[in-house]
């Protein structure tokens, strides 16, 4: 577990990438901006995809430094989840589970 101060500090960095990424004043919340980071992927007509809650991963122009951006890693990783994984209500649930899974796949 994380201290009380290196949480912290994690959390202004990625308020500050927010703020950088959405052009919005650093003194706002950051939560009305997120939406606008990542879209959800919906399909043209039905797919057994559709209920996979997968999202869409942005087209970049260069492999080097935008495949690095938060709007192309954030969904390209949420859409190599197990479905059972992102379906969980509670946030505590989830992130549980999350380490569970990310600790597992990295031991095979």
């Amino acid at each position: 577990a994380l201290s009380s101060t290196a949480l912290k500090k994690l959390q202004h960095v990625q308020n500050t990438a927010v703020w950088n990424l959405t052009r919005t004043c650093k003194f706002r919340h950051i939560t009305p901006a997120l939406p606008n980071l990542i879209t959800t992927y919906v399909p043209p007509c039905p797919l057994r995809s559709q209920e996979a809650d997968l999202l869409i991963i942005p087209r970049t122009r260069t492999k080097s430094f935008e495949n690095r951006a938060f709007s192309y890693r954030a969904p390209l990783l949420w859409n190599k989840l197990p479905a059972a994984l992102k379906q969980d209500d509670s946030i505590e649930i989830f992130k549980s589970r999350l380490k569970t899974h990310l600790f597992s796949s990295y031991f095979e």
